[in-house]
Formats: structure tokens, sequence, C-alpha cells
């Protein structure tokens, strides 16, 4: 794909990605916690900045203000780089999508020791392709509901969200579904120690705590 861009268009992609990761890479959830004065999240339970350690807090509402506003940052994102790249917003939502994900997965601001992107990446979905992201959704809250674990129905959704971007965006070797596909890796990767639990069968169910 970069192959056959002019120069003048990878510098603004890349603009469009240094801006994502900047716009991903604000850690809602630290914030949040903060301000409404339940401490530090990653003293909490996992130690994760994202929505579902937020709830580890037992506060509800900032549990679901870290979900919309982590997912809002992947959409406000891909929506970003659909508006400064009007002739080439495939690949400029592409890349703002992987790069926000990137962002809230490695924020600069905390020594690149972010969340998992979870909702950053659904939201990113949601804008790249709102059937994808809608399926994958449901697909994330499914699962959960039926296993009452979080990660499994992430896992669920991630692993469904390239397939997906497939089937619904015009064939595998569009930018959209290669962006799809990489943010699925990195999802995934980060929930290495989540498989191992769901594996041996000591991954906590929602609402019950964190040693």
């Amino acid at each position: 794909m970069t192959d056959t861009l002019p120069g003048y268009v990878l510098q603004l992609l890349a603009a469009i990605g240094v801006l994502a990761y900047g716009i991903g890479s604000v850690p809602f959830g630290l914030l949040l916690t903060q301000l409404g004065g339940a401490g530090d999240i990653r003293a909490i339970g996992s130690g994760n900045i994202g929505a579902t350690n937020v709830l580890r807090t037992g506060r509800r509402g900032l549990a679901a203000a870290t979900l919309l506003l982590d997912g809002g940052k992947g959409a406000f994102a891909v929506l970003c780089g659909f508006i400064l790249s009007p002739f080439h917003t495939a690949p400029a939502m592409a890349v703002a999508a992987l790069c926000a994900v990137i962002g809230h997965c490695f924020p600069i601001w905390l020594k690149f020791k972010g969340g998992k992107g979870v909702a950053t990446g659904l939201g990113a979905a949601l804008a790249l392709s709102p059937l994808a992201g809608l399926a994958c959704c449901a697909l994330w809250l499914g699962v959960a509901k039926l296993t009452r674990i979080s990660s499994a129905g992430a896992l669920a959704a991630f692993v469904a969200l390239p397939v997906l971007l497939v089937l619904l965006d015009g064939g595998p070797r569009g930018p959209i579904p290669l962006a799809g596909l990489l943010i699925a890796v990195l999802v995934i990767a980060r929930h290495h120690g989540n498989i191992r639990r769901l594996l041996n069968g000591t991954e906590p169910r929602i609402g019950r705590k964190t040693p």
C-alpha cells in the first residue's frame, strides 16, 4: 500500500498516526478515579487503567465513564484521520485506529504502561466499520454475560474483528482489514495473562474482586 502513495501522503499519514497516538494515550481510567476520589487505579486489582479494573473500585459510574471515554477516543482518532485525509481516507483511518490503540496500551505519560486496548479498539472498530464494530460489541457483551468473564468476551470480539472486517469491508487486502488484524493481535497479546488464567480456570469473574 505505502509504495504507491506519494511522499506528502506518507508524511500526512505519519502526522495522523502521531495525533492518534496522543488521543489514544489519554488515560481516562486513571484520571477519573483520581478525580473521583477512588485513588490510583494502578494500585487496585490488576493495576490496569481500563474500565474493568475501574469497576473493581466499586464505582460503577466511573467504570461506565471510562468505558465510554476510552471507546470514544478510538472513534475520535479514526474520525480525525477521515477528516484530515479526504483523498486517502481508508489508509488514514486505518493508521489512526491502530495508533490510537497503541497509544492506549503504551501511553508515554505512564512510562508506556497502559491498558489492554479493548474499549479503544472497539471504538475504533465502530468508526472503521459500524456493522463490524457493532457485531464485535454484541459478541463481547454476549460472551461476557454468558461466562461472567470480561476477558473471554474481549478475546472473542477481537478474534472475530479481522474476519468481520474482511467480510464487510471489501476483502482482505485493504488497509482497514489489515488494521483490524494488527489491533486484534495487539489486544490478544495484551491478554496473555488472562489467557493463561482462562486455561487453568483461575480467571476472575465479573463482580468478584481480584486479590
